[in-house]
């Protein structure tokens, strides 16, 4: 992963990223139509630019805790595509030996604490590894994704208090898509300017376009600036949408037509793609790159496929430290 902190935006970087993501994604909608993935599948499909554009802030050493969709984040942090897609698959070669399926990814070598089936559920995990870092005099960042379902669970308050009152090095990110697995926020959630759930706290607390990486990427790298600085927490909502239901199945008959195209024609991709023709970068260049994605993700996908399911007596191991 570069480090793009200093040097900028590097576009086909961002670009390849959520491209790779919306590709897996699709991956993986048509495996679980198709009745091959155990379990209820979450997909993040729409909401590249919230995924890519704070991970890319990043550095090597930093750790993100995740959500129940949160494929996106395991590969914008630098996951192994094939390694995912087997653990989405319940294969022994995925990234948990085929245990956690979906919603309980963890990959410690690119500093991914995990997704999290429990709404909110990063947010502590977050912040307890920032305050190991401050405890520890390390030069290192945590994040926190969570959803808007989460914006009312009294852990998310908690956390935020305790960080700032600690000056944690953490940054707490809302990926705003406007529903709750079924409902609507403005239907559960109380509060004309969401950025007051941080403010209360003395938090930073910035609203960002979440279908827009460069403008996402922007607000993360002056949030980790300061976390790095010893400044404390900072608090950014990507306002975002996620084109599939709660999961696979669902239908989404609460959404209203209208609504969905809207977000659509803001598609993150598009609209990096739009930016990079008009910096003079060609289109054949970012065909080269749709089509190394897809050779990527097919490739993926066939490994991942071929390979055996965890057999029973290995249920044992892995249960206690060494």
């Amino acid at each position: 992963m570069p480090d793009m902190l200093q040097a900028g935006p590097d576009l086909p970087f961002l670009y390849r990223s959520m491209v790779l993501i919306r590709t897996f994604e699709e991956s993986v909608r048509r495996l679980a139509a198709a009745g091959a993935i155990p379990g209820l599948v979450h997909l993040c499909s729409g909401q590249e630019a919230s995924n890519v554009g704070i991970c890319a802030a990043l550095e090597t050493r930093d750790v993100i805790a995740s959500h129940h969709r949160g494929h996106g984040h395991c590969l914008a942090r630098g996951a192994d595509p094939t390694g995912l897609l087997a653990e989405i698959l319940g294969r022994v070669n995925g990234l948990g030996l085929g245990r956690s399926g979906s919603m309980h990814v963890i990959d410690p070598e690119h500093g991914n604490l995990g997704t999290n089936g429990i709404v909110g559920g990063g947010i502590p995990l977050a912040a307890g590894a920032a305050l190991a870092f401050r405890t520890r005099g390390e030069d290192r960042v945590a994040v926190a994704f969570f959803g808007d379902g989460a914006l009312n669970q009294g852990l998310l308050h908690e956390c935020m208090n305790m960080a700032a009152i600690w000056e944690l090095p953490v940054v707490f990110v809302c990926e705003n898509n406007g529903y709750g697995e079924f409902t609507a926020m403005e239907d559960v959630t109380a509060g004309s300017d969401l950025r007051s759930r941080g403010e209360v706290f003395g938090i930073p607390s910035r609203m960002v376009d979440g279908m827009d990486v460069l403008k996402v990427f922007a607000e993360a790298q002056n949030a980790v600036a300061r976390a790095r600085a010893g400044e404390g927490p900072s608090f950014v909502i990507c306002n975002t949408w996620r084109y599939g239901g709660h999961h696979v199945g669902d239908k989404q008959t609460y959404k209203e037509t209208a609504e969905a195209e809207a977000w659509k024609l803001r598609d993150p991709i598009l609209r990096l793609a739009g930016h990079m023709i008009e910096t003079g970068i060609s289109r054949e260049v970012l065909d080269a790159i749709d089509s190394a994605v897809n050779e990527r993700v097919a490739q993926a996908l066939s490994v991942a496929r071929a390979s055996p399911e965890p057999e029973p007596v290995l249920l044992e191991g892995h249960v206690y430290a060494g």
